[in-house]
């Protein structure tokens, strides 16, 4: 609980920090209050959440976002996905399209259609403004207790929670923040109307409706925040059976989907989320039922290779995923889960080799670059590794590591000054301000600082600024 009430205090802290307007008498978002409120959080989360960054997690969720905002039309705001280390049962929208779901709730999907169909869900609800229209209806409270009711929308339920909503006007707040009836038929329709049009079962989301009603009785005590927030599971999959039904014939048009890269983003989260005890018995009970695919095994092998990674198993890991890879030799991904086993046992030559087959086949996979960035540095080949990670910083600008691995580079090459500004940046990215701060000035100070890197640096303390202003 004492970890729980701190993460819900750090919250509140970053939301008062970054200044929401608190001197009108009432609260209420314009477009672009709630984008610059969004531009100031981005920066603030990561000091906030345990977020999954891998590369392929993020590409991953990112692509599928992509996909049905490619159909949702011109949209207000620039949309961030986020992937939360915990196993609440949640998932929400933010300001100004930051959208974040938990683990808990990755791990109880079933289909990557249910995946998009919770994700369409949530940027039907920020395409329609449900939550600064929320905030606007109110007009009751002040930005503190604001960012209270914001924050126990993010981190769920529980004692420290209630107390400290109980405790203050944001308890009137938070229920006014609850997406109402219509909200959630709003956005379940638009959310349909999209899986339709990209020729995805929305059968998806019955089924992802139907997780949430049975979760609702098992936990009838205490309710999982996103049932809390998202109510009426049972009216909603009565709406959704009813434009299935309409939609009966029309509906056996859609595309029949590999499931690959679903199951493999799924029991990525699950090993590196779920107890390791747990996430075995399901994996071994997968193998032993006689009904399960075949396919369904060789996912299943596919997850107990990631917990030997994790339990630093490498030699019963690899030996898990070469049979994955003969299953499934299409997988290009798979040579980099390979290469990466190998990377972790300490045996850079054979990474090198699987993790180069890899990024040839396809080199818009970042997942592919850093890792085989870190192999050549490993290696000593600190010319292929920084261009490397420099492509990674490039495709994915907020990933705080590849700002690390190059400071590490310019360090190895005695450039004091590009060491210390990739470290501003890794800092600011991590949500470290002060220490960005004191690295970015260095570079600004420094004798020996390119025009270039001075003003790169300027800028990023230019952006620290702004998220300091009150």
């Amino acid at each position: 609980m004492k970890i729980r009430f701190s993460k819900l205090l750090s919250v509140v802290l970053i939301i008062l920090f970054v200044g929401l307007p608190c001197s009108r008498p009432s609260f209420a978002f314009s477009i672009g209050e709630e984008r610059e409120l969004g531009e100031k959080l981005l920066y603030s989360v990561r000091s906030t959440f345990p977020l999954l960054e891998d590369p392929d997690l993020v590409q991953y969720i990112n692509k599928l976002g992509d996909e049905v905002l490619a159909v949702a039309g011109l949209q207000y705001f620039n949309y961030h996905f986020f992937l939360i280390k915990d196993d609440e049962f949640n998932a929400f929208a933010a300001p100004s399209g930051l959208i974040f779901f938990y683990s808990g709730l990755i791990n109880s999907m079933n289909s990557e259609d249910e995946l998009v169909s919770v994700l369409a869900h949530e940027i039907g609800h920020v395409a329609k403004r449900h939550l600064a229209g929320r905030v606007e209806k109110g007009k009751i409270i002040g930005a503190a207790s604001l960012a209270v009711a914001l924050a126990a929308l993010a981190l769920g339920g529980g004692a420290a929670t209630q107390a400290l909503l109980t405790s203050s006007l944001a308890a009137g707040q938070s229920a006014n923040l609850h997406y109402s009836r219509k909200h959630e038929e709003e956005a379940d329709l638009m959310a349909y109307g999209w899986l339709k049009t990209l020729k995805r079962d929305p059968h998806g989301q019955k089924t992802m409706l139907e997780t949430m009603r049975r979760v609702s009785r098992y936990r009838s005590d205490r309710l999982p925040q996103y049932l809390l927030t998202h109510p009426n599971p049972e009216f909603r999959l009565d709406y959704i059976d009813t434009l299935l039904k309409i939609d009966e014939n029309e509906l056996t048009t859609h595309t029949i989907r590999d499931e690959f890269e679903f199951l493999r983003f799924k029991y990525r989260i699950m090993a590196e989320t779920m107890d390791a005890t747990v996430f075995r018995e399901h994996l071994i009970s997968v193998l032993s039922d006689s009904r399960t695919t075949a396919f369904s095994k060789i996912m299943a092998k596919y997850g107990l290779s990631q917990l030997e990674r994790h339990a630093n198993n490498y030699s019963s890991g690899q030996k898990l995923i070469e049979e994955v890879v003969e299953a499934l030799p299409d997988k290009n991904l798979l040579l980099t889960d390979q290469g990466i086993l190998h990377f972790e046992a300490g045996e850079y030559v054979d990474a090198r080799i699987l993790l180069e087959k890899g990024y040839n086949q396809n080199v818009s996979d970042m997942y592919s670059a850093f890792y085989l960035g870190k192999t050549y540095k490993a290696l000593g080949d600190l010319k292929k590794a920084e261009n490397l990670f420099k492509s990674v910083s490039y495709q994915m600008p907020e990933y705080s590591k590849v700002y690390f691995e190059l400071g590490s580079i310019a360090s190895q090459q005695n450039q004091e000054m590009l060491s210390s500004l990739n470290l501003g940046k890794f800092y600011l990215y991590e949500g470290k301000i002060k220490l960005a701060k004191f690295s970015l000035n260095n570079v600004v100070k420094g004798k020996t600082t390119t025009e270039n890197m001075k003003i790169e640096a300027e800028r990023f303390l230019e952006t620290i600024e702004k998220l300091e202003e009150k």
